[in-house]
């Protein structure tokens, strides 16, 4: 019998317990970035398809009702608030229709930061927009002057491009007008270019 075993003490030295916390400190140091970074992508893709499916909901509404179906998007703090219109009168969705009280909204207002915290429309300062033109502009939305996004019976929408940022992602929901198609569209830094998603 092997009495060395039975004398050893049981549990770790103080040695041992100090080398498992630093380590553990220095994967946590590791891991938290990367999570953080993984977050907020996962987050604002999600607000991009998001965006993208409110769109192909109304273009299916429309057809549906055989009315248009707009999406209004309107300067808020702190960022646009966008809500679904009903055609009241077959002239489209208008901003002075909408006004009176003709083109009834069809849902609640929603911003992105409602449901994707840190999530904003935008194009970050500095990169090209999907055409690959660069310009000052950081303007989120762009759908034309009323930034009404119109869904039509006929299966047709507002051309136009939304893009929204997290804290370092960049998105751009694209809406194809012949069609009423989207296409999420990401920012790869590493190539500086647009990527399909």
């Amino acid at each position: 019998m092997n009495t060395d075993r039975l004398r050893r003490p049981a549990g770790f030295t103080l040695i041992e317990v100090l080398l498992a916390a630093a380590l553990a400190t220095v994967l946590t140091g590791i891991a938290l970035p990367l999570t953080s970074s993984a977050i907020d992508e996962l987050r604002t893709l999600a607000a991009a398809r998001y965006l993208a499916g409110r769109i192909g909901h109304g273009r299916m509404d429309a057809i549906r009702r055989s009315a248009s179906i707009a999406l209004r998007f309107e300067a808020s703090s702190p960022d646009y608030v966008f809500t679904p219109y009903a055609d009241g009168n077959g002239n489209g969705v208008r901003a002075l229709d909408i006004s009176r009280g003709v083109d009834p909204p069809v849902g609640a207002s929603h911003q992105l930061g409602d449901n994707f915290v840190g999530v904003r429309f935008g194009l970050r300062s500095g990169l090209p927009d999907v055409d690959g033109s660069r310009s000052d502009s950081t303007e989120g939305v762009r759908i034309g002057t009323a930034r009404i996004l119109t869904m039509s019976p006929n299966g047709t929408a507002t051309s136009g491009t939304l893009y929204l940022h997290g804290r370092r992602a960049q998105y751009a929901v694209r809406v194809l007008g012949a069609t009423g198609r989207t296409r999420v569209l990401k920012y790869d830094a590493g190539a500086a270019t647009w990527i399909s998603r």
